[in-house]
């Protein structure tokens, strides 16, 4: 890293904060998150701007966070967001105070002052608000840049000392020019070149891994995903007779999948499939919480990984995994103090258990990160554009109990879906299209008899990243067919609803 080509995001707990990294690194500044009380260590090149996140506590809370004390003498461009704002506020000498109407969801933003942090933008646009608390009162040096109807401070500015604020989230899709007030910020204010390249990222990583793993072997667990199959494509590259790659058939997982992993890394020198279906699905009976299903399927995974382990040879001492931001950030594992929103499998006490170090060269990339380097490394196209598939595989897509009957039921609507969207020519376009199976039966009428069975849900996204997501308009057409192939073809289920929630509020998975 050179000095000052780089961004440093201070992480105060927002579920946001990957995303401000994702933008900024599609405008081709690398960017860091770091704890709240984060401080350049004095050997380090410092930063070219520092970006404050979103939280969900009130700068006036005695347990909130914040940043370190030395923050304003470091002399570089501020961009304060949501809590972010109200902290620069607050510590700059300003007031922040509870809203009397709290602002959750669009609103429409009024440009009240010319400035660089909103060049060549429109006067007015639609903006993402998220707020309990906003600023009352200005620190001294700042102005008034933008306002919305319930939010006469909606962003603020000291064009002097290079920092700003700003109420809503220019980060996600909803607000409009979002992306331009982060490049404004990047290039107009702190003056930086962008230089975030994933082919040098590419080749960097290869060597860091070579050099970390030395002669010793590398376990990974394959499922199949982008993520695990772009990580064995790296891996291949650079350790291809150190890596021991294994595949668990969980009896979770899509259509004939243990088929195509033959076929897609039947190249690699050390591949192993392990049958495990029974074993997955004992633990799984009876169980309805989403946690608890997580729960008992992680745990799973660690008895067979810890088994397949003791056979491999001596010299094997790493666990690669195909971790990214969103799993990390949705863990609860940020480096600020974010809320669990869901656990994930493969973030965890695995390593440990097992005995091996961890290797995650994507911990801190974003899905279509890892897809540019899939494509870096060759992999085919139907590969790199398969939809995001949970860990816990159809665990979470059936609401219930868990069971082989409803299992095969989801998977044969699953690849009819992934049929007919591929057959209209929209697959590609989506984030995610998948059957949610619930534990709901209806009245239907079938050949003149009166039927009592399954709903299928169908759920359609449009997203970058999965931090967010917007539900998708799908052809009259293509519902039709998946109604009626649905309800013809997958036994027991007589009803299909469509699923038009975007995120937030919703996740898109629906457990």
């Amino acid at each position: 890293m050179t000095p000052r080509d780089w961004v440093v995001i201070l992480d105060f707990g927002s579920q946001y904060t990957k995303l401000i990294a994702r933008r900024m690194r599609e405008i081709g500044v690398f960017s860091r998150i770091e704890a709240p009380d984060w401080k350049p260590d004095g050997t380090s090149p410092l930063p070219g701007a520092v970006v404050l996140s979103g939280g969900p506590q009130s700068v006036y809370d005695p347990a909130a966070p914040r940043p370190h004390p030395s923050l304003w003498s470091w002399d570089l461009p501020v961009l304060g967001i949501c809590y972010g704002m109200q902290w620069m506020a607050h510590d700059l000498g300003g007031r922040v105070e509870k809203s009397p109407a709290q602002e959750y969801g669009p609103a429409e933003l009024h440009i009240l002052e010319a400035n660089e942090l909103f060049a060549n933008l429109p006067q007015h646009f639609r903006v993402w608000m998220s707020h309990g608390d906003r600023v009352e009162a200005l620190p001294p040096g700042f102005e008034v840049l933008a306002a919305t109807e319930d939010t006469p401070i909606a962003a603020m500015g000291d064009t002097q000392r290079r920092r700003y604020g700003l109420q809503f989230h220019p980060e996600v899709s909803h607000t409009q020019f979002g992306r331009q007030i982060l490049q404004n910020f990047l290039t107009r204010v702190a003056g930086m070149e962008p230089s975030w390249d994933l082919e040098d990222f590419v080749g960097r990583t290869i060597a860091s891994i070579r050099e970390q793993v030395g002669d010793r072997g590398v376990m990974l667990a394959l499922s199949g995903g982008v993520d695990s199959s772009v990580l064995a494509a790296l891996l291949h590259r650079a350790i291809p007779d150190q890596l021991y790659a294994v595949f668990v058939d969980t009896g979770l997982l899509k259509w004939d999948e243990p088929a195509r992993i033959r076929k897609l890394f039947g190249h690699l020198r050390h591949l192993t499939l392990l049958d495990e279906r029974e074993r997955f699905f004992r633990v799984l009976q009876g169980v309805v919480d989403p946690e608890e299903k997580r729960k008992q399927i992680g745990h799973t995974f660690i008895e067979v990984f810890r088994a397949y382990a003791r056979q491999l040879p001596g010299n094997v001492a790493f666990l690669a995994q195909g971790t990214l931001y969103p799993d990390v950030i949705e863990s609860g594992h940020s480096r600020g103090p974010a809320e669990v929103i869901k656990s994930h499998h493969n973030v965890g006490g695995l390593p440990e258990e097992i005995g091996f170090a961890l290797l995650e060269p994507f911990r801190e990339l974003f899905k279509d990160e890892v897809r540019e380097i899939g494509r870096i490394l060759g992999l085919p196209q139907d590969v790199l554009e398969r939809h995001p598939f949970p860990g816990p595989g159809f665990a979470v897509r059936i609401v219930g109990e868990v069971t082989p009957e409803r299992v095969a039921r989801i998977q044969k609507a699953d690849r009819i879906l992934e049929e007919e969207a591929r057959r209209a020519g929209i697959y590609s376009s989506l984030w995610q299209l998948f059957p949610v199976l619930l534990p709901v039966q209806s009245v239907g009428v079938m050949g003149d008899r009166r039927t009592y069975q399954d709903v299928m849900v169908l759920r359609a996204v449009e997203s970058t990243d999965g931090m967010t997501a917007r539900w998708s308009y799908l052809p009259e057409t293509f519902l039709e067919r998946i109604a009626r192939r649905w309800t013809g073809e997958v036994p027991g289920v007589n009803r299909v609803v469509l699923d038009i929630t975007s995120k937030p509020p919703a996740t898109i998975e629906w457990e």
